[in-house]
């Protein structure tokens, strides 16, 4: 038996891996993100992605809603399993490292013809039994470092597996974010249509009234009744949208539709909204769940090569039995009921049709179409950054001029209605004032929370997420 253990422990411990061991792509990565102003030391000092995310807008509320998310929602669930999923095909992939050692046991009793062309002995007689105990042994010698290259995939796919349900983390956050900026959004149109809806009601109700005394015309009634309904329909529009808002953070947050909660002071949260510092576009290679995710695909795609290519070369595996053998139940724990065995063989492909050399090319096929894969998720990354900057920037700045704009609006809006008042003006110019300052305001919000979201999107394709 020593005479072949040893050789065998030899091998093992002198054997190859064979496939080429993995090194991360070459990716031309500039030095600073586009439209970034200021020096390259402001942006290599901090970035957003390393604030916590609930201190990015501190609104309790929407904190306690992604902490149900992050506990309820549907999608993480699933990813989460599929975790635990990769990690036991990991645990499965290493088991076969090591030898498999199984017990048996096994009694039989059988009746031989006494008048076959074989007589038994007398002592022996037409009945025998057989009762055997024993180990047996299992193991592959790796010696072209098959076995290690398939644990190396299985882990790698395990890593990859991880961080997509860390990228869904991600974008679950930013999702309820948005979803629920979206509601205090809505909730700020409908308190404007609402008491634009008001104004108007009352404007019909004195311009009515100054038809009745003479002063006021049935064009002027029906002019003013248009603003009404126009913002009667919003309400009817905004309510809508806000119910199917509700329903699908609800969808969100893993529970059935209903009610949303949400704080008051939404423009508290836009007034205080933090800087957007971005750091370095080579911090995104540490930072980007989807990044890290396409990488460690590549990892078990390189790894699959070495196995690919050990197909060329025998199998060589080790087994042995340790047992106890015995017709006599008595005497199976005895020492002449000792039996021993080991063994090895090796199996070699010799003809396969050109199978395992179509092998080696898949494997390397996939491996290269894997490392544009893992350039192109790069390059979307600095897309997505430069893409969240720009429209951080030009948001706030068409914000700017909307605020100027509600302000002129307001304004002329108030002059209209006093020169109508005064007998210088048709209706007409108050409702075309009273209409444009009713859109602008409405829109004013929408740009408002658009540049929350855009701060939103930022910290997420900089690879920020929940942290705690």
């Amino acid at each position: 038996m020593k005479r072949l253990v040893i050789p065998a422990a030899l091998v093992f411990t002198a054997s190859c891996t064979l496939g080429p061991n993995y090194r991360r792509p070459s990716v031309a990565i500039p030095s600073t993100f586009r439209d970034v102003t200021g020096p390259a030391t402001q942006a290599e000092s901090v970035s957003l992605a390393d604030t916590q995310w609930f201190d990015l807008f501190r609104d309790d509320t929407l904190t306690q809603l992604v902490r149900t998310a992050l506990v309820q929602n549907f999608d993480l669930r699933i990813a989460a399993e599929r975790v635990l999923q990769a990690r036991e095909r990991f645990r499965i992939a290493r088991a076969d490292r090591f030898p498999v050692v199984v017990g048996t046991a096994a009694a039989s009793e059988n009746r031989v013809s006494e008048a076959g062309p074989r007589p038994l002995p007398a002592a022996v007689g037409p009945e025998v039994a057989d009762f055997q105990v024993g180990f047996g042994l299992g193991w592959e010698l790796d010696v072209w470092g098959r076995v290690r290259r398939l644990n190396e995939a299985a882990r790698a796919q395990y890593l990859a597996t991880e961080e997509a349900r860390r990228g869904i983390i991600t974008t679950l956050v930013a999702d309820v974010t948005d979803a629920y900026f979206f509601l205090q959004t809505l909730d700020r149109q409908l308190l404007i249509a609402r008491g634009t809806r008001d104004v108007a009601a009352d404007g019909l109700r004195l311009t009515q009234l100054r038809r009745e005394r003479g002063v006021a015309t049935a064009l002027d009634t029906r002019q003013a009744e248009q603003l009404l309904y126009t913002a009667t329909a919003q309400i009817a529009s905004l309510e809508r949208q806000i119910a199917q808002t509700e329903d699908a953070l609800s969808l969100l947050l893993g529970r059935a539709p209903g009610d949303v909660m949400r704080t008051a002071g939404f423009i508290n949260t836009f007034n205080a909204r933090p800087a957007v510092p971005v750091g370095l576009p080579s911090a995104l290679l540490e930072r980007r769940p989807d990044i890290r995710q396409a990488e460690q695909a590549l990892v078990a795609a390189n790894a699959q090569i070495g196995v690919a290519r050990a197909e060329y070369f025998p199998r060589i595996a080790l087994t042995g039995l340790l047992g106890l053998d015995s017709r006599e139940l008595s005497a199976l724990l005895t020492a002449p009921a000792r039996t021993a065995s080991i063994g090895a063989f090796a199996a070699a492909p010799l003809f396969n049709a050109g199978r395992t050399r179509a092998g080696v090319r898949l494997s390397e096929s996939v491996a290269r179409e894997l490392v544009v894969t893992y350039e192109r998720s790069i390059h979307n990354a600095l897309r997505e950054v430069s893409d969240a900057l720009v429209g951080y920037r030009k948001t706030g700045e068409q914000r700017a001029q909307q605020e100027q704009l509600v302000a002129a609006l307001r304004d002329a809006t108030r002059l209209s209605t006093d020169r109508y008042q005064g007998g210088l003006d048709s209706y007409l110019q108050v409702l075309d004032a009273q209409r444009s300052l009713f859109r602008s305001q409405l829109d004013l919000v929408a740009l408002q929370r658009q540049e929350l979201v855009a701060i939103v999107e930022l910290y997420r394709a900089l690879g920020g997420g929940w942290n705690e």
